[in-house]
């Protein structure tokens, strides 16, 4: 179940219910305005909340908030933030059998998809099954006025991210790709509004239908090199989820382009450029974003490490993931070079 519109948080506590629950458990990062209004939503059907969720989600998050569910008899998990919030309901989810109501405030877009990615260890591992997909999803643009510019940006480029890697993916189908071009299109021309106007109601709307319409094409698909580097970078380097994306989705374009021509095509033709990974990279410098994975924290010598964890296993990608070449690219994107 999908609800989308503005005011739409008001609705929580009717999925709640609507799912035969009457406990639930609040998921958040720190307090804000939108979870002042969720905890409003869903009164007295509100049992605990859990303010704790954090990137990557770690086992050891999970296991706290774990406790909590046994130990307030919690029937339902409400998650309201971005994708932390979401990866631990989640985790609680498999672990406890429990329904799922996510309310994005950013555009992770990993709220429509059944994949988990979980961190142990310094690991960060995925799986995916239809317990981990969440059962309602609420939409309320209401809710993303007041993300900063810099989370807007990081976060729709993420989003941008699933949608490019899904058109190259191998099981990509003409509504999928259909999808992706849109989502595309949507970011490319609302993300420059939302950085100089960040309370435009249109754009913070195009970017949300543009994270609904990315993460169902992720769900379509599996994920490819981008996302393999990503999660080794943000799994093993504690690197920051959105932001490595956008660093990191350029050149992962740029590395693929030989071998995915007409894919890059259509996606430069959906951004209005000539050369995709080009353009990608000066749409993020024109609205401020992040583009150096040194800037994010990186240590250079452990570039080395990245690109062998990353090509350790073989998956599908339009050309082969090689230790050498990934590396290299991440040396680009360390020094923030624009893509060749």
């Amino acid at each position: 179940m999908v609800v989308f519109g503005a005011g739409a948080v008001n609705r929580v506590g009717e999925e709640v219910e609507r799912l035969g629950a009457s406990r639930a458990l609040l998921l958040s990062s720190p307090s804000g305005r939108a979870v002042d209004r969720m905890r409003a939503a869903l009164g007295p059907l509100l049992a605990a909340e859990f303010a704790g969720a954090a990137p990557h989600t770690p086992v050891e998050v999970t296991e706290r908030a774990l406790r909590l569910v046994r130990e307030h008899s919690v029937d339902c998990l409400v998650a309201i933030g971005g994708g932390s919030t979401t990866g631990l309901a989640k985790a609680l989810a498999v672990r406890a059998g429990l329904p799922q109501v996510i309310v994005p405030t950013t555009y992770a877009g990993s709220e429509v998809t059944s994949v988990l990615g979980e961190t142990v260890d310094g690991r960060k591992t995925t799986r995916s099954g239809p317990e981990i997909l969440p059962d309602t999803v609420v939409y309320d643009v209401d809710l993303t006025l007041d993300l900063p510019v810099a989370v807007s940006v990081t976060s729709a480029v993420n989003a941008m991210a699933h949608a490019v890697e899904a058109l190259y993916a191998p099981e990509v189908d003409p509504a999928t790709e259909e999808k992706a071009l849109e989502a595309i299109t949507l970011i490319t021309r609302a993300l420059p509004v939302v950085a100089g106007s960040p309370a435009d109601v249109a754009a913070r709307g195009d970017l949300l239908r543009a994270a609904w319409l990315a993460g169902t094409c992720l769900e379509a698909v599996g994920m490819g090199l981008h996302h393999k580097l990503c999660h080794t970078l943000g799994g093993s380097f504690a690197m920051p989820h959105a932001a490595t994306h956008t660093v990191v989705l350029p050149h992962v374009m740029a590395y693929n382009a030989p071998a995915a021509p007409e894919v890059m095509r259509r996606v430069a033709e959906a951004m209005g450029t000539d050369d995709a990974a080009r353009g990608v990279h000066d749409l993020v410098v024109s609205v401020g974003g992040p583009t150096s994975l040194r800037d994010l924290g990186m240590a250079e010598a452990d570039l080395a490490r990245a690109a062998e964890l990353a090509t350790a296993r073989p998956y599908p990608n339009p050309r082969a993931p090689e230790r050498e070449g990934v590396e290299a690219l991440l040396v680009d994107a360390w020094h923030a070079r624009r893509p060749a």
